[in-house]
C-alpha cells in the first residue's frame, strides 16, 4: 500500500457536493414516498400460508379489492396501486402467489396446462377473496386487480366466482376474455408494450369494433375500457399516475362512488431514491483505505480469449448436463453456467499472470453492507421483495457457488471497473451472448433465462457501478467477492420457487 497523498481541495469539494446533494435528494424522495403512505394502515398477515398485506384508511368504507402481482413479482411491486386504492377509501388486500415473494409454498403443477399451475393460482386467489370477504364483513362484489401473469388468473377467477365484480388488468393477456366476459374490464398497458396494447385493443373491439384506446366500449351489461400509461414499459406501468387514476375512476364508476383523494406521483421518486443511494456510494468509497494497484490492461488477444472462451464453453458444457437440483425455475442451470464461466475465466486470467491481489475485507464488507442492508432495505420497502424466506437461504448459497467465481473473474478482467470502456462492455456483453447461446441450445427448457437477463443487466448498472468505486480504493478482489454474494442473493429472492 502506498502512502496516500493529500487530496486536492477541488476534489474534496466535489465529493462533499455529491454527498450533500445525494443525501438531500434521498431525504426528499423518502419524504415523498412516505407521504404516499400517510393515513393508510398497513398490516401484514397470512391466509393459510399465503402472505397478505392489507392497505386501508382507519375509517375505510369502500369495497374490498384483491391485488395480485405478476410473474417473479411480489406484493411490494403492487404497492403504488394498493396505496392509491386505500387512499380512495377502498380496502386493498395484496398477496404473494405460491413460489413468489415470501410465500414458502412453491408453485407446482403443469405450467403449460390451464388445469395445472394456472388452476392452482386461481384457487389461491379465490381463497384470498373468500378470506377477505369474511374478515372485512363487507357485502357485495369484490374487485380484483392484477399485473401481467396475474391478469389471466384474476380474469379466470372472476369467471369462476360471481362474487367477483369489476376487473382491472394491468399489462393484460388472457385467452379467457370473450365478447361477453368479463362484464366489467379495465385494461391498462404501458406505452412501450406494443404486443399487450394490441391485445387490449382487440379485447376492446370485441365489444365495439370501432373503439380506440382511451375509449369505453359498451354492449348490454358488458363495459370495457383500454387505456395507455404514457412513457411506461412492463415495470414502470406499475407506478404510472395515469394508470392508478384510471383504476380508481373505474372502480368508482362500478361502485357508484366519488373518490376525491388525489393520486400521488411516486414513480419518479422511487428512481430518485435509488439514484441517490448509488450516488452516495461514490464519496463514501473514498473513506475506504486507499490501495493503488499497478496493472496494465490485458493485451487484446489475451483479453479476447479470456472473454470468448467462457462465453462459448459454458453453455456447451452446462446445457447437456440437464441439472435439476434447486426448486427454482432455471436457477440450478444458471448456477452451473456461472460456475463454469467464472472458473474458466479465472483460469485463463491466471495463465495470463493476472494477480488476484489482496482481498480487502473492509471494501468487501462495506459493499455488502451498503448493497444488502441499505439498498436492499429500501428496495424491499418501496420496490420489490428483497428478504429471503428460510426456504430460499440454501438456494442463495447454491447460487453463490457459481456467482462468486463469476463476479470475481468479472472484477479481475475489468480491473475492478478501471479497464478501458470497450473491454468492460465486451466482458459484460459476452456473458449475455453466452446466455443467448444457451437459449439457442435449449429454448424450451431454459426459456426463463429471458427473464433473468434484465435482472443481471440492472445488477451490472447499479451494483457494478458501486463495486467499481469500492475497487478503486480497496482493489478488485474484495468487491468482486462481495458482488458475487449480492448477485446470488438478488437472484435467489427474485425468481419463483417451483416444484414440478
Amino acid at each position: 500500500m502506498d502512502t496516500p497523498h493529500p487530496t486536492p481541495a477541488p476534489i474534496l469539494l466535489r465529493r462533499w457536493a455529491v454527498a450533500v446533494l445525494a443525501v438531500l435528494a434521498g431525504l426528499l424522495a423518502l419524504w415523498q414516498l412516505e407521504s404516499a403512505r400517510s393515513g393508510v394502515a398497513i398490516e401484514s398477515f397470512t391466509v393459510g400460508e399465503t402472505p397478505v398485506t392489507r392497505y386501508a384508511e382507519p375509517e375505510a368504507d369502500g369495497p374490498l379489492v384483491v391485488v395480485a402481482h405478476g410473474f417473479a413479482g411480489s406484493r411490494q411491486m403492487m404497492q403504488a396501486y394498493s396505496l392509491a386504492l386505500a387512499q380512495a377509501g377502498y380496502v386493498a388486500w395484496a398477496f404473494d402467489f405460491e413460489g413468489h415473494g415470501r410465500n414458502p409454498v412453491p408453485m407446482s403443477g403443469d405450467v403449460d396446462s390451464i388445469d395445472g399451475t394456472t388452476q392452482r393460482l386461481i384457487d389461491q386467489t379465490l381463497s384470498v377473496v373468500e378470506a377477505g370477504r369474511a374478515r372485512e364483513a363487507r357485502e357485495g362484489e369484490v374487485a380484483v386487480l392484477g399485473h401481467s401473469m396475474a391478469t389471466d388468473i384474476i380474469i379466470r377467477a372472476a369467471l369462476a366466482d360471481d362474487r367477483i365484480g369489476p376487473v382491472v388488468a394491468i399489462s393484460p393477456f388472457s385467452q379467457a376474455v370473450t365478447e361477453e366476459a368479463p362484464e366489467r374490464l379495465l385494461m391498462i398497458t404501458g406505452e412501450w408494450e406494443p404486443g399487450l396494447r394490441e391485445f387490449s385493443l382487440r379485447a376492446l373491439r370485441m365489444v365495439e369494433p370501432e373503439a380506440e384506446e382511451g375509449e369505453t366500449a359498451r354492449a348490454g351489461d358488458v363495459v370495457r375500457r383500454a387505456v395507455v400509461a404514457p412513457l411506461a414499459e412492463h415495470v414502470a406501468v406499475l407506478y404510472s399516475k395515469r394508470g392508478r387514476e384510471e383504476a380508481v375512476a373505474w372502480l368508482d364508476a362500478a361502485y357508484e362512488r366519488d373518490s376525491a383523494a388525489p393520486v400521488p406521483r411516486t414513480g419518479p421518486w422511487v428512481l430518485v431514491l435509488f439514484a441517490s443511494v448509488v450516488a452516495l456510494a461514490w464519496p463514501m468509497s473514498h473513506l475506504l483505505p486507499a490501495r493503488r494497484v499497478e496493472r496494465e490492461a490485458l493485451p487484446p488477444r489475451r483479453f479476447a480469449l479470456a472473454v470468448a472462451a467462457p462465453a462459448v464453453v459454458a453453455p456447451l458444457l452446462a446445457v447437456p448436463l440437464d441439472v435439476a437440483f434447486l426448486p427454482v425455475l432455471v436457477a440450478d442451470y444458471l448456477a452451473l453456467h456461472l460456475a463454469v464461466y467464472g472458473v474458466l475465466q479465472l483460469g485463463l486470467l491466471a495463465r495470463s499472470s493476472v494477480p488476484l491481489g489482496r482481498v480487502s475485507p473492509v471494501a468487501a464488507g462495506a459493499l455488502l453492507l451498503w448493497g444488502l442492508a441499505v439498498f436492499g432495505f429500501l428496495l424491499d420497502r418501496y420496490g420489490a421483495n428483497f428478504w429471503p424466506t428460510v426456504e430460499r437461504g440454501w438456494i442463495i448459497l447454491a447460487l453463490a457457488v457459481g456467482a462468486v467465481p463469476f463476479m470475481l473473474a468479472d472484477a479481475l478482467i475489468t480491473m475492478g471497473g478501471q479497464a478501458p470502456l470497450w473491454q468492460r462492455i465486451a466482458a459484460r456483453g459476452a456473458f449475455f451472448v453466452s446466455l443467448a447461446l444457451a437459449l439457442a441450445l435449449d429454448f424450451e427448457g431454459l426459456f426463463f433465462l429471458l427473464l433473468i437477463a434484465p435482472v443481471i443487466l440492472l445488477f451490472y448498472l447499479l451494483y457494478g457501478l458501486m463495486g467499481r468505486w469500492a475497487a478503486r480504493s480497496g482493489g478488485a478482489a474484495g468487491p468482486g467477492l462481495a458482488l458475487g454474494l449480492i448477485l446470488a442473493w438478488a437472484l435467489g429472492v427474485s425468481f419463483p420457487l417451483f416444484a414440478g
